[in-house]
């Protein structure tokens, strides 16, 4: 069969961060499918404060085009809007079926003994196996990450028969969607963003898990009290700051999970839980740490 996938070209501009969200703007209007934003050299951004989204210091700004699309017109734009001295590079970008592309290289996942997740398509051959299907898409945290690994590894770890969970930035819905198969009562999935909710709910439907068995909101619909087990895949700062909301939304006895610690941020996190929970040691995966906690009494 022949490739009938539109040949692409891709402009790219690296500039300041001030620059940035200019550029992308200028890029979407120009006609561009997509805009990616990425580091220009190699200096990431590893915690950004709650709410924020920080960029680097130069940044490269890449619009990606149908080949049909007159790149030289787009590079005349740029110039007017951020002056003369701009330069710009343009690509051709070969033809794909990205998609698929994208999920070839996504395959069936083990968690621990039994915990899988796998892509629409895959297979696993494993008598026992627990099986959450699920896409790589648009919201963090479909397990190729050590932080939600070592989340998925001690969901399989432990019972969760009859508690009730709340994840708490749920991402894509990974951690929700395993609890519920490895036997959550209810699973509440929180997140400020919108896309990530959708993201869950659309992995619900296709993992046939009913909405009054995984709820999703934001975080002021969780109820005081309400859950046995909290996860929490966030980072450092923010699990630092909501560390009395954790509490009291856990019944006692209730347990916490947190990830998205780096090894050297562990000890600024474990005191900060250790007034209201007692910690078990931490767990490590490459450089990053998970910690859990029991609620005191």
């Amino acid at each position: 069969m022949p490739n009938t996938d539109p040949a692409l070209s891709q402009l790219s501009v690296t500039t300041d961060s001030s620059d940035s969200e200019r550029i992308e703007t200028i890029l979407l209007e120009a006609g561009a499918i997509s805009v990616t934003l990425e580091p220009a050299a190699e200096k990431p951004v590893l915690e950004p404060r709650p709410g924020k989204t920080p960029l680097w210091e130069r940044t490269k700004v890449a619009g990606l085009f149908y080949s049909d699309r007159d790149l030289q017109d787009v590079r005349i734009m740029l110039a007017a809007a951020l002056g003369p001295g701009t330069t710009s590079s343009v690509q051709s970008v070969p033809r794909r079926n990205w998609v698929r592309a994208w999920m070839d290289d996504f395959g069936p996942m083990r968690f621990g003994n039994r915990l899988w997740i796998c892509p629409s398509g895959g297979s696993v051959k494993q008598d026992d196996a627990v099986i959450v299907s699920l896409d790589p898409g648009m919201a963090f945290g479909t397990g190729t990450h050590p932080t939600t690994a070592l989340c998925l590894e001690w969901l399989d770890a432990h019972p969760l028969a009859a508690l009730d969970v709340i994840d708490y930035g749920c991402g894509c819905g990974v951690l929700s969607l395993a609890a519920c198969r490895l036997g959550a009562a209810t699973v509440t999935a929180l997140d400020i963003d919108e896309q990530a909710l959708l993201a869950t709910r659309d992995n619900a439907f296709r993992n046939a898990i009913d909405a009054d068995r995984l709820a999703t909101g934001h975080p002021e619909i969780a109820r005081t009290g309400s859950s046995d087990l909290l996860l929490a895949n966030i980072l450092s700062e923010p699990l630092i700051e909501l560390r009395q909301t954790f509490a009291s939304l856990l019944r006692p006895g209730g347990c916490v999970v947190m990830s998205g610690i780096l090894r050297e941020q562990t000890p600024k996190v474990a005191a900060a839980y250790r007034s209201v929970f007692t910690l078990r040691e931490p767990v490590s995966k490459d450089d990053w740490v998970l910690i859990e906690g029991r609620l005191k009494d």
